[in-house]
């Protein structure tokens, strides 16, 4: 099973496998990662379980690379920085947001509050 994101000092564990689709499944809107095959309850709920938290893991994951991106494109040491509106016009986000995804990235990349989203406090 994934294991919950870890927060700050703790050491980071890879989610479970998500085992990717064939063309031919993923095309059946039924299809969900063999969920639909599985007719144990038990078995049903673990496996749901595990990809839940495998996607929740993996899309915190995603969100701090967005956010490191962010705060780079940011920098006012790059010549070709962009403002926050421009990141959020391309991320498609609010300004707002995408100020606060550059203020995260920046702690990210300073070693700081890992395993927290942008907004949120200890």
């Amino acid at each position: 099973m994934a294991e919950p994101t870890p927060r700050r000092n703790e050491p980071r564990l890879r989610p479970a496998p998500l085992l990717f689709e064939p063309a031919e499944a993923a095309s059946d809107p039924e299809h969900f990662f063999d969920l639909e095959s599985i007719d144990d309850p038990r078995a049903l709920l673990a496996r749901a379980t595990e990809l839940t938290l495998a996607f929740r893991a993996a899309a915190d994951r995603a969100v701090e690379f967005q956010a490191m991106a962010a705060a780079q494109l940011a920098d006012p040491r790059r010549f070709d920085r962009l403002t926050t509106a421009d990141i959020a016009e391309r991320a498609e986000w609010t300004e707002d947001y995408a100020k606060k995804m550059v203020e995260f990235g920046r702690d990210l990349m300073r070693g700081g509050p890992e395993g927290r989203g942008p907004g949120e406090t200890a």
